[in-house]
């Protein structure tokens, strides 16, 4: 059966070749695209259900960023930080004529929409709808918790491999068991799917450059300076923070600080998951339909 999407590649700022999902949406659709922007040690895998459900009513693009599933490794370790990511990005929606957009980002993808959206208003592009129409920010805010930062700074980049992908479900169990307690094998199976790949010696293993653990490790880039300055640029645009009930990334009290900078923006909660939801749950799927079916 032939894919759902298109596979695209774009070039970035310093020559790599980046790759992405281009799930087109349906013929002659004039619906605002949607860009889904994933994790850190993720990749475009990650949107794959989410994606297939919304590409029937519009077009989504799903990059895979430097240094992750199909994009090109950066020789440059510095280059993997938060603002060179928004640079590249910046770049593909440029190629793609995409002018105006919603924005669905996990964890290191929200600070990029956070990003994106500062970037343009300093650009004169103006704030919120001018560019990004709505915006969904997945288990992220623009404080971030130091038990959460440390928690994944505790596995980034540990470059393990694995016999077989049993071994390989298992392991994901005990590295994230807390945050995702009602997992059964299955579901550990199909993370690592997500999340990992065959390599060349036949053993399981993450599908992202361990290089990228080098500068989340410095001062300013697993947490840019100033992100409430970059979600102030958001505010006015629909939004829906979707959070994991055990979530140890973002508190209610930067919840609760977010609405009163956007009154526009909705949260929804999932029950027994950290950080961060797949945005496959039923909670967050249901919301995230209701945040598009008001943007045209």
């Amino acid at each position: 059966m032939a894919a759902p999407y298109e596979d695209g590649n774009w070039t970035s700022p310093d020559g790599l070749t980046l790759h992405f999902r281009d799930y087109p949406g349906p013929e002659g659709g004039t619906k605002t695209p949607v860009l889904c922007l994933h994790g850190l040690t993720r990749n475009a895998r990650d949107f794959a259900e989410l994606a297939e459900h919304i590409a029937p009513s519009r077009r989504v693009i799903v990059p895979d960023m430097r240094g992750r599933g199909m994009s090109d490794h950066a020789p440059d370790s510095d280059t993997y930080n938060p603002l060179t990511y928004v640079a590249d990005v910046d770049k593909l929606l440029a190629e793609q004529g995409i002018e105006r957009f919603v924005a669905i980002g996990t964890s290191m993808g929200g600070l990029m929409t956070m990003l994106l959206a500062r970037k343009y208003a300093e650009a004169g592009s103006g704030k919120g709808t001018e560019r990004i129409a709505g915006a969904v920010l997945n288990d992220i805010g623009p404080e971030i918790e130091t038990a959460g930062l440390e928690r994944i700074s505790g596995y980034v980049g540990q470059g393990r491999s694995y016999p077989t992908w049993i071994h390989a479900a298992r392991s994901l169990g005990e590295v994230h068991g807390e945050a995702f307690p009602d997992y059964d094998l299955e579901d550990w199976l199909e993370m690592a799917k997500r999340t990992m790949v065959v390599s060349q010696n036949g053993r399981i293993s993450y599908d992202y450059d361990m290089a990228i653990a080098e500068p989340f490790a410095k001062p300013g880039n697993a947490a840019p300076g100033d992100l409430w300055s970059a979600f102030e640029a958001l505010a006015g645009t629909p939004m829906l923070l979707v959070m994991g009930e055990l979530s140890d990334l973002i508190s209610p009290a930067t919840a609760a600080r977010m609405k009163d900078i956007n009154p526009l923006m909705e949260t929804v909660t999932v029950p027994r998951v950290g950080h961060a939801p797949t945005l496959d749950e039923p909670e967050a799927r249901a919301a995230i339909d209701a945040l598009l079916a008001g943007i045209a």
